[in-house]
């Protein structure tokens, strides 16, 4: 069985050198699918640590009319903290309304003026809330909306950030549709270029095939070789595709971190460089063995 195995592997190894040309080729293309493999995982990581920081900075605020007591207030407030949805619930006094305003426009003079002379308190009390996720936003909403609470209620402000978190989360779906999609019709590519490299490799060995039924070889040892190419090519176009990948990961890391401070995409890359490393070669294996695969099945008629 071992000796089996290793007259297997060379065989692989010499069909894959003998065929440098179209080995190449099958690789490059292989590799593109791999490359965007990564780049999907990648981005899906700078996603979800997106929309955590989104989900923080994210909220709706519902504001309560003047008559309403703190108590009151404090009870709806723990009524939200118990729904599923529902990450934080932050109480802003009209106290502290006042306070948190005076400090952002303390360098507008009109501003500070026409709070003179209103004389008192012109603000609410008012809940900021934020959802698990944003696609909650609605329900919380529509909670926030019912007429047991119109009576304490003055205003909800979900519609003017409604469009926002909407276009935000359709986004990021169609990204990640776009992302999969891509990486299934480039995989496809893959496995027909492969197979295709197969099948000129068994056409242009076919003499040899011949003889070697003649002699009695089995069939496992026959199809063999033609399975180890295509898991080579697999193997080879991972490595390559992480040796391109680095690059891109060096130039891009410090541009995420303006946009996200807490992100440090280079540290994340190398950090998770073997768990990386296992996803691709085994992704690229798959490929590599369901294109020789259908090749040997298709075309090795034994």
């Amino acid at each position: 069985m071992v000796t089996l195995l290793v007259r297997i592997l060379k065989y692989g190894f010499q069909s894959f050198w003998r065929n440098k040309w179209l080995s190449t080729t099958t690789v490059a293309v292989m590799m593109l699918a791999l490359f965007m493999f990564e780049s999907l995982f990648i981005f899906s990581v700078i996603t979800d640590n997106f929309l955590s920081t989104l989900k923080d900075k994210i909220d709706i605020s519902v504001y309560f009319k003047n008559q309403t007591e703190e108590d009151q207030i404090l009870k709806i407030k723990r009524s939200i903290e118990a729904m599923n949805e529902v990450k934080g619930v932050q109480y802003i006094s009209r106290d502290d309304a006042l306070k948190l305003f005076q400090e952002r426009h303390k360098d507008e003079a009109e501003t500070m003026e026409a709070l003179a002379v209103v004389g008192s308190n012109p603000l609410l009390a008012s809940l900021n809330i934020v959802a698990k996720d944003p696609k909650e936003y609605p329900a919380i909403a529509s909670f926030l909306n019912n007429d047991n609470l119109t009576q304490y209620v003055d205003r909800v402000d979900f519609t003017q950030r409604e469009l926002v978190i909407r276009r935000l989360v359709s986004i990021l779906d169609i990204a990640q549709r776009g992302g999969v999609t891509l990486i299934i019709i480039l995989s496809i590519i893959a496995i027909l270029v492969t197979l295709n490299t197969i099948m000129l490799s068994i056409h242009s060995t076919r003499d040899e095939i011949s003889v070697m039924r003649l002699v009695g070889a089995s069939n496992k040892f026959i199809r063999g070789p033609y399975v180890i190419q295509g898991v080579l090519y697999g193997i080879l176009a991972a490595i390559l595709s992480l040796i391109l990948f680095s690059p891109v990961v060096h130039f891009t890391s410090p541009y995420l971190k303006v946009l996200m401070p807490g992100m440090d995409l280079q540290i994340y890359f190398y950090s998770n460089l073997i768990k990386i490393t296992f996803y691709q070669v085994f992704f690229g294996m798959v490929i590599g063995a369901i294109s020789s695969g259908i090749a040997v099945a298709r075309y090795l008629k034994i």
